[in-house]
């Protein structure tokens, strides 16, 4: 199985690290500085809990037409980039290649079926917090990492298995999933959840839980997200933002979100796909969001990055 990595930053480099290591046969495709290290130096994942993995040589290209035909192509970029990157593809995209984007939110589907039919896309979910600590080595924080994938008719096909049983070698937690758009949204309602609150309020989600009013705003986000998921046909319990909340209190205090990162640093946000998209899909099926819509619009001026000083 020849698998290809479009977006090779901390969830593209870690899975794909992980299968390179265990011999599988993929390709990475990255650039700048981050292309140089891994062609001079290797991909490593640290671990501070787990032990560090260093894959001495990979195969990285900027140039994704190069790879040759895949079978298994991973989108990995950040959501603003994921029309670009479809597009990058297409030479690699066989009638029979499975393209899984493993990025957040619910509506990164629907921008590959612009580019690719129904039967080329599989969905996919990814559980892991890292980030690129510096050009060539992916940080990994906590013991977490999970793949849930799945095809959208349901079945069990032979490529998912494919990808399954290389995944499994790898030592990643993977599973098929039989309703893989219900798997989407259970991920994104808590996802919108913890990056709306974190980023908004500047801090981990342990102030946040604690607080009774915060805790409000964090539940009220829940609610709307399933409501909005319910509407578009999506099985999630009636009551599946009590589980949420519930879930939030079981995490570590610690816990941030990659959006509130991205404040921090001055980098865009994927605000308009996580929050933004609750409510874009929201006034589809005429289902209020007001929680979200004040995520969306108090992170407006941070949504390309940090604002230039006048």
């Amino acid at each position: 199985m020849k698998i290809a990595v479009m977006g090779s930053g901390g969830v593209g480099g870690f899975y794909g690290g992980r299968l390179a290591n265990a011999g599988c046969d993929v390709h990475f495709v990255a650039r700048g500085a981050h292309l140089a290290a891994m062609r001079e130096h290797g991909l490593t994942i640290e671990n501070k809990e787990q032990g560090d993995i260093h894959v001495a040589r990979v195969n990285v290209t900027e140039d994704p037409a190069s790879i040759g035909v895949a079978d298994v192509v991973i989108i990995a970029v950040k959501l603003k980039d994921t029309d670009a990157a479809a597009q990058a593809v297409k030479p690699i995209v066989g009638p029979h290649t499975a393209v899984i984007s493993l990025q957040n939110g619910v509506i990164k589907d629907d921008i590959l079926r612009k580019h690719y039919s129904q039967s080329q896309i599989m969905g996919g979910v990814a559980y892991v917090a890292t980030h690129v600590a510096r050009p060539g080595v992916i940080l990994q924080v906590g013991p977490m990492q999970r793949v849930i994938f799945g095809e959208y008719d349901g079945k069990r096909s032979a490529r998912a298995e494919a990808l399954l049983a290389a995944l499994l070698k790898a030592g990643i937690k993977a599973e098929i999933s039989d309703d893989i758009r219900r798997t989407l949204w259970e991920k994104y309602t808590f996802l919108v959840g913890l990056s709306g609150t974190t980023t908004t309020m500047r801090s981990t989600i342990g102030p946040i839980r604690s607080n009774a009013r915060s805790r409000e705003f964090l539940y009220e986000i829940f609610k709307e997200v399933v409501a909005v998921g319910r509407a578009h046909g999506v099985k999630l319990p009636a009551d599946y933002a009590d589980d949420r909340l519930a879930f939030g209190d079981s995490v570590p205090a610690t816990m941030t979100s990659s959006m509130h990162h991205d404040l921090e640093r001055g980098n865009p946000l994927e605000v308009e796909w996580l929050a933004g998209g609750v409510v874009t899909l929201g006034a589809a099926v005429g289902v209020p969001t007001p929680a979200n819509r004040a995520v969306w619009d108090i992170l407006a001026l941070y949504a390309e990055g940090r604002p230039a000083a006048k």
